[in-house]
């Protein structure tokens, strides 16, 4: 199976569990490359608490790298790798992190803030 094929085969196992979940697609100021493919974008799934154990929400909140390296690869497609969160541009993480937190806010308070 080729990088894009299992790439791609992620994608799809993704979708199909979690219909209706929100996302925020993320573009990368400096691509990925992952074997002969370039990843220029991420997309960001609302996490399910399940998927925030073993870490404090507070660090999550703070843009903590060990938190966001943690939680990165459970919610996102392509799924990254904690390899990957720990060389990628610091710029990229932000981004990630903060769409990520995104997800944290009620909608309440983003009616207040718009």
């Amino acid at each position: 199976m080729t990088d894009t094929q299992a790439v791609e085969k992620n994608e799809e196992q993704t979708t199909a569990t979690a219909p209706g979940v929100p996302t925020e697609v993320v573009e990368l100021e400096t691509p990925l490359q992952r074997g002969k493919n370039q990843v220029t974008e991420i997309t960001v799934r609302k996490p399910m608490s399940g998927g925030m154990r073993g870490v404090s929400l507070v660090d999550i909140m703070n843009l903590d790298v060990a938190a966001l390296t943690k939680v990165m690869p459970r919610i996102t497609t392509p799924a990254l790798t904690e390899a990957e969160l720990k060389t990628m541009d610091i710029v990229d993480l932000v981004q990630l992190g903060t769409a990520l937190n995104g997800f944290l806010t009620p909608k309440k308070f983003k009616d207040i803030e718009a």
